[in-house]
């Protein structure tokens, strides 16, 4: 099981895998708990569209994308729909398909399309390299540590959006443009390495599964923590043993863990259903 590591890519690639994965699955949290599981995505593929854009015109492979990157964090920030017809998930729906189909239009008219866009969905962390392990491991950190300063104040927010409070929010809150920016930085340096659908997983996969372990909320943070290192260590081996892509390999894995934590949740609805009867 260990054996992967005997090989210094695959050592490289667990780095970054746990490195993403614990800042990704702890966005995670907050991101489920507002009920915003496209913005991920929709950030995710406007950071494609910067790389695409970039490569069809031949210049700012790293500045572009950040600045698209952090340009839609701050657009959706701003985001506050008050018409009750409206979520604000179809609005990032719709941001996240038009870019989509922006990056696939810029893609094409690459040397490599095809190639180019499976990279850009699942990328290719199997060739990640230790300079930029670094380079993600100080932007991830700093992150970090102004989720970690700020904790209360983030908490309380993403509490206001899952008692419905959150049109008391305004129209711009600091501590709400923060979070996007502090997503949106995570995202534009994570889909580099692991690919918009790879990104997507770790943050929405290890946050709802560990919600449907637990109800303790220190909890959720740990269990959601645990499984995305579980996820890429299981799936950087299983893509070593069975020559799989590892990007996919890790979604899979991941899957196979939302999956097994829907299992156990309807088991022991069922059991305490059950004990509820025999009491009364």
């Amino acid at each position: 099981m260990f054996d992967m590591f005997q090989l210094p890519f695959m050592v490289q690639a667990f780095t970054a895998a746990v490195i993403t994965g614990i800042l990704l699955s702890y966005l995670g949290v907050h991101v489920v708990g507002r009920g915003i599981v496209f913005v991920d995505l929709a950030l995710g593929q406007i950071s494609s569209l910067g790389v695409a854009f970039a490569a069809f015109i031949g210049t700012g492979l790293t500045s572009i994308p950040l600045i698209f990157t952090l340009s839609g964090a701050l657009l959706m920030s701003f985001i506050n729909i008050k018409d009750k017809r409206l979520k604000q998930e179809a609005i990032i729906g719709i941001l996240y398909a038009f870019t989509s189909a922006l990056t696939v239009l810029f893609i094409s008219k690459t040397a490599h399309g095809d190639s180019d866009i499976q990279e850009v969905l699942f990328g290719n962390i199997l060739s990640v390299n230790w300079e930029q392990i670094k380079t993600v491991g100080i932007v991830f950190g700093i992150i970090l540590l102004v989720q970690i300063v700020f904790f209360k104040k983030f908490f309380s927010l993403t509490e206001s959006f899952e008692n419905g409070v959150n049109h008391l929010v305004g129209i711009f809150n600091i501590w709400n443009f923060l979070f996007y920016i502090s997503i949106g930085l995570a995202i534009v340096f994570a889909v580099k390495i692991n690919g918009v659908i790879p990104v997507f997983s770790y943050l929405i996969i290890p946050a709802v599964s560990a919600i449907m372990l637990t109800k303790n909320k220190a909890a959720v943070l740990i269990i959601a923590i645990i499984i995305s290192v579980l996820g890429g260590f299981f799936g950087l081996n299983f893509s070593f043993h069975y020559d799989f892509p590892a990007g996919s390999s890790i979604v899979v894995v991941l899957g196979g863990i939302f999956i097994l934590a829907s299992v156990y949740r309807i088991i022991s609805g069922i059991t305490n259903k059950k004990q509820t009867e025999n009491i009364h």
